[in-house]
C-alpha cells in the first residue's frame, strides 16, 4: 500500500532550482521524516510522495504556488540601521532570522543597504521559485 494521509514517512530527496543549482538534498544525512498532511512540509512535495511505495523513486516540479509561494514586493521592506544592534554590520546577500509576531523564526535576506537604511526581503529565499525534486521512499511507518 502507497503512502496517504496520516502516515509517518521518511525520504531522500535532492531539490533543484530551475536552472538546475541543487539547493537541498539528503544524500549524505538520514532521511527526511515527516507526518502528510500535517503541514509540515510544502504542499506540492506532499502530494507528490502520495501514493508512492517503499522504495519508489520518481522527479517532480513544483510550481512557486505549491512550493514556498509566489514571490511579494510587499514583503521587501526598509528598516533604519539604528534598528540593529550596535555591533552588527549587515552586508548584501546576507540570510538572518527574524521573529513574526507569533514567535516563529524566518529567514530574511538583506537585499539592498545605504547609510541610513537595510532594505530586507522577508520572502522565504525560495518564493517565486519552480522547484524540481528527486524523491524516493525510504519508509512509511
Amino acid at each position: 500500500m502507497g503512502v496517504s494521509e496520516g502516515d509517518t514517512v521518511q525520504v531522500h530527496y535532492t531539490g533543484r532550482l530551475e536552472d538546475g543549482t541543487v539547493f537541498d538534498s539528503s544524500k549524505d544525512r538520514e532521511p527526511l521524516e515527516f507526518t502528510v498532511d500535517s503541514g509540515q512540509i510544502i504542499p506540492g512535495f506532499e502530494a507528490a510522495v502520495k501514493g508512492m511505495e517503499v522504495e519508489e523513486e520518481k522527479t517532480v516540479t513544483i510550481g512557486a504556488k505549491d512550493a514556498y509561494g509566489e514571490h511579494q514586493e510587499s514583503r521587501v521592506q526598509k528598516y533604519s540601521r539604528d534598528s540593529l544592534p550596535d555591533n552588527f554590520e549587515p552586508e548584501e546577500g546576507q540570510v538572518l532570522a527574524m521573529r513574526d509576531q507569533n514567535g516563529q523564526e524566518l529567514p530574511v535576506t538583506i537585499v539592498e543597504l545605504d547609510d541610513e537604511n537595510v532594505t530586507v526581503d522577508l520572502n522565504h529565499p525560495l518564493a517565486g521559485h519552480e522547484l524540481t525534486f528527486d524523491i524516493q521512499v525510504v519508509e512509511i511507518k
